[in-house]
């Protein structure tokens, strides 16, 4: 039982490793996306492709995220192994050996559920970003003193997915400027960048948008997804921008 729980433990542990570092990643503008792939492939030791790996050695706190995160992967995925052992060794002697066979098949599909249920990594996201920003500095770019950001503005990556509340609207049907978001460039899956967007282009599912506002206002913008709810988050944010505006001026 000891060492089946510690098995779980250790996974969790992982879990939230590269969870902790993909959001450290996002903090210094990499796209939610790209910032999965390269915790979890440093993480994991599987390496990345040459334009992700050029993006994390030009920038030296994404660099030293990496190589804590190359560290903690290579004791971690020896302890997993040993504590996998150690449960199939216990597991096969013990006489109710069934029980830990159904508990291992249950303690994995909770983990699964957790890893991939969005609804779960929204609020995780919100917790790890709020204790990141409390008790590091990682919002560093190298254009912050050119565009003087301060206040909680930002300029950062979206990667668009199917789905999003983005992916098929142009421009000017997204309206963003209206919720305090800017459009300044957009690199399509062909790596083209068209950098002086206009009303009329249309966003879609692979492009990557490069964006300027409140951290926390794209934030909550890259976990949107179309239909009715994402239409009221919409209108909800332009109110917000509208009565932010108006309490400046």
């Amino acid at each position: 039982m000891i060492a089946v729980l510690s098995l779980f433990i250790i996974l969790t542990l992982s879990l939230l490793v590269t969870r902790i570092a993909a959001m450290a990643l996002m903090l210094t503008g990499l796209s939610r996306e790209a910032a999965r792939i390269q915790a979890r492939s440093a993480f994991t030791g599987s390496g990345f492709t040459t334009s992700e790996s050029e993006s994390v050695v030009n920038h030296p706190v994404r660099r030293r995220i990496v190589m804590v995160l190359m560290l903690m992967g290579n004791i971690g995925i020896a302890t997993v192994v040993a504590t996998a052992v150690l449960s199939v060794i216990t597991t096969s002697a013990a006489d109710d050996w069934w029980w830990y066979v159904l508990l291992l098949i249950g303690g994995a599909a909770a983990l699964g559920f957790v890893s991939v249920n969005r609804r779960v990594e929204y609020h995780l996201n919100r917790l790890i970003a709020l204790g990141l920003r409390k008790w590091t500095r990682l919002e560093v770019t190298d254009y912050v003193s050119v565009l003087q950001l301060q206040s909680g503005y930002a300029v950062t990556e979206m990667k668009i997915g199917a789905g999003d509340w983005l992916d098929g609207k142009s421009l000017v049907e997204a309206a963003l400027p209206r919720e305090g978001v800017l459009v300044l460039g957009i690199q399509h899956p062909d790596r083209s960048y068209n950098g002086t967007p206009r009303a009329g282009d249309r966003i879609r599912a692979g492009d990557t948008l490069i964006l300027y506002g409140l951290a926390r206002r794209i934030a909550e913008l890259d976990q949107r997804r179309a239909g009715a709810g994402g239409e009221r988050a919409h209108s909800k944010a332009v109110s917000e921008h509208e009565e932010g505006t108006e309490i400046r001026t």
